[in-house]
């Protein structure tokens, strides 16, 4: 199967993989298109797989990524999925060795990537990327690392942000979520979902849109697509806590 880049002069007509018949999250599916539009012309590159499936991966300037993470000479690797019937076939290395390629041919130092000491949702597969030769080069207390592939030796090691390293969340009272629309699902589940979850509770909760890469880059947390607090402390990545259904048993967890 083949793969193709979705950019400025296809976006429109092309799918991004997640939320693609998710009404319920049709704005933030067009969110997530306007951050892509304004990411491409920084460098930012979105690879999917040429069928109507969740088979991509996204890239870009780890300078100008929307991560807490100091890595000036890499390509900072984002979203990066292979679901479903597509396991097990070889696409998450096929795009895995485009990006490389890419990156060489930009003469980058290496890749870098954020993921979870344990597996946390919205984040790559941190056992299959050590596999890929990807070492670990920097942990928060909050269960996060900084994977890096390093190329032709450079020994030069990125490292989390100082706020994301400590990894508290400045408001340490009740509970806080960040979020951005790097992806297409948290528009509608923090604005819609967890606002129902937490009157029904009667909770309080700030929620803190990040709305620039400069904010995203001094966040608290790697996980800028999503991130639940409670007094100050990390909860977890998992978007899906916004449900009422899901909200009790997920924040129990912790």
């Amino acid at each position: 199967m083949s793969y193709m880049t979705i950019d400025q002069t296809n976006i429109d007509q092309e799918h991004i993989c997640c939320a693609i018949s998710d009404k319920k999250c049709a704005k933030g599916y067009e969110l997530k298109k306007k951050w892509l539009r304004n990411e491409f012309e920084k460098g930012f590159v979105f690879r999917r797989i040429n069928e109507r499936a969740k088979v991509f991966i996204e890239y870009g300037p780890a300078e100008k990524a929307w991560i807490p993470v100091t890595a000036p000479k890499d390509i900072m690797i984002g979203c990066f999925w292979v679901s479903g019937k597509y396991k097990g076939n070889g696409h998450g290395k096929a795009l895995l060795q485009e990006v490389i390629t890419d990156a060489e041919q930009q003469g980058k130092d290496g890749l870098v990537t954020v993921v979870g000491t344990k597996k946390y949702h919205f984040m790559s597969d941190t056992k299959w990327l050590l596999k890929q030769g990807f070492v670990e080069c920097d942990t928060t207390p909050a269960g996060f690392s900084l994977l890096s592939l390093r190329f032709n030796g450079k020994d030069s090691m990125p490292h989390f942000n100082e706020q994301a390293k400590r990894g508290k969340c400045p408001d340490d009272k009740g509970y806080v979520v960040y979020y951005s629309n790097r992806c297409p699902f948290t528009e509608y589940h923090v604005r819609e979902s967890l606002a129902e979850t937490v009157e029904k509770r009667q909770l309080n909760m700030k929620v803190i849109k990040l709305e620039t890469m400069e904010q995203a880059q001094s966040a608290p947390t790697p996980a800028t697509i999503f991130s639940l607090f409670y007094n100050g402390e990390f909860m977890t990545t998992d978007v899906s806590v916004c449900m009422d259904s899901r909200f009790d048993k997920i924040a129990s967890l912790k």
